[in-house]
């Protein structure tokens, strides 16, 4: 596990209710179905920042953090039914964290990466 000087932000406290709410939103919209205490449980994680050597929810599937960067990190699903796999990328800008979901492996993650990195782009120029 590659562990740098991974740069966190303190989330808000006045953020935590918009961003549980928008968290929710998103997950519906793709589907994944999310419980407000799970958001929360999933929060302390981002906040507790043992990243190294706890795991994390994200609906019914456990997550191990595999790599960890300045502002983001990647895992992967220990709990998938997917022969590729399944993992997960998560950003922390300065107002949200982003996380996105992917089936498969590498090309997979690639793709995500990708598309994660342009979202908050978009969200800075609108000062969101």
């Amino acid at each position: 596990m590659q562990e740098n000087s991974s740069v966190y932000y303190p989330l808000k406290s006045g953020c935590l209710d918009y961003l549980a709410t928008l968290c929710l939103t998103s997950a519906e919209q793709e589907g994944i179905r999310a419980k407000p205490i799970e958001v929360n449980q999933f929060v302390d994680f981002i906040k507790r920042n043992n990243l190294q050597s706890e795991s994390f929810f994200i609906g019914q599937n456990q997550y191990l953090v595999t790599s960890i960067h300045d502002g983001w990190f990647c895992a992967r699903c220990m709990n998938t039914s997917h022969p590729a796999g399944e993992g997960a990328i998560v950003m922390q800008t300065t107002s949200f964290i982003l996380v996105a979901l992917y089936d498969g492996s590498i090309g997979s993650a690639s793709r995500a990466m990708v598309d994660v990195d342009q979202f908050a782009w978009q969200l800075g120029r609108k000062n969101l």
